[in-house]
């Protein structure tokens, strides 16, 4: 066995004993799943879980069976969708390896046809030739026109159809995309979109040394709410803050919802001040609609969020960013919940407070 391979072999050795671990310290379950969301966490494949699974033990010390499955949801699966897609491109192949097929017989059609009219035509220009030789080619020439014309008539037809099939695989393919990116819930990004727009945020920033902003916020007292009145109205409440945060935020922004009641706000383009307005304008929004359980007419009173702002500077990666403006939120919390604090306070001041 090459040096490589035996690296390869130690490498995934370590990451595996290193997996054993953490499911023994941090964690009950030894499901599969399980497995898979800790070996990414070792591996580092995916950031923001990472975040999410640092936070989880913060709060609780360990990870039940549903921790590790919701974990794995919003950040591991994906064959739903990937097969969806999978099975739209096939039949879109499928169908253009069929208009292709029928492109190839019309080319042939048409390159018989040009033969014959060029054979006819020799005919035509040898010397004399007799009224009913004449007549003869004229009426072969008249079926093979007949014949290319009833081709292309097949062919059109054909096009059409296909076209419109195309079209609707182009559509089913870009509703598949969308669902991959959306959260099912309120309709907002999923934590997919909202990682893959983050980086790509950071990192336009980075090149052009443009402004850039991100928003996170936390709905307070949640799982209170939802052990008090279930968890149909907390997706009422969900879905309030999602209506909330589209009401607020601009056009360019990317809302997500990337963990439980936990909320971003990408802004590319925006500074500090720009991007409190927005915090706030959601705070204050929130914070002033009435819940009505839908069920009774019950009031339920209000809810209220904490908010964190960081702002991109230079040497800043998506995690990074995310890291500070969670630590922005959390220190809202810890300063009494319901308000919004950004990153000029310095990182002393988060670290001592998140």
């Amino acid at each position: 066995m090459s040096q490589g391979r035996h690296a390869d072999r130690d490498y995934s050795f370590t990451l595996a004993q290193r997996v054993q671990d953490l499911m023994r310290d941090y964690g009950p379950s030894a499901t599969p799943r399980a497995y898979a969301v800790w070996y990414s966490y070792v591996a580092g494949e995916h950031p923001l879980m990472n975040d999410a699974v640092k936070r989880l033990i913060a709060q609780k010390q360990a990870l039940t069976e549903t921790d590790t499955d919701a974990l794995f949801e919003q950040h591991l699966a994906g064959g739903r969708v990937a097969q969806m897609a999978g099975e739209t491109s096939a039949t879109m192949l499928s169908e253009i390896a069929g208009v292709m097929e029928m492109l190839d017989l019309s080319v042939g059609s048409a390159a018989a046809y040009n033969a014959s009219l060029s054979s006819l035509s020799q005919d035509l220009t040898q010397g004399a030739i007799t009224r009913e030789r004449v007549r003869e080619i004229v009426g072969t020439m008249v079926a093979k026109t007949r014949e290319i014309a009833t081709s292309n008539r097949v062919l059109e037809a054909r096009m059409r159809e296909s076209r419109a099939e195309i079209e609707m695989l182009r559509e089913k393919l870009e509703a598949t995309r969308l669902e991959s990116l959306t959260d099912p819930l309120t309709g907002l990004s999923n934590r997919k979109h909202f990682e893959e727009m983050l980086r790509t945020s950071v990192e336009a920033a980075a090149q052009t040394g443009g402004a850039m902003s991100l928003v996170v916020l936390d709905i307070d007292f949640f799982k209170r709410f939802n052990d008090l009145y279930g968890h149909l109205t907390g997706d009422q409440v969900l879905r309030l803050v999602a209506i909330v945060m589209r009401e607020s935020a601009g056009a360019k922004a990317t809302l997500s919802r990337f963990g439980g009641e936990e909320f971003g706000i990408v802004l590319p383009g925006l500074e500090r001040a720009e991007a409190r307005v927005i915090a706030e304008a959601v705070r204050q929004s929130v914070m002033g609609r009435d819940l009505v359980k839908r069920s009774t007419g019950e009031s339920l009173g209000r809810v209220s969020v904490s908010v964190g702002v960081a702002v991109h500077k230079a040497g800043d990666t998506p995690v990074s960013l995310l890291e500070r403006a969670d630590l922005c939120m959390f220190a809202a919390k810890r300063a009494g919940r319901n308000r919004t604090i950004d990153d000029s306070v310095g990182a002393d001041v988060l670290q001592n407070v998140a």
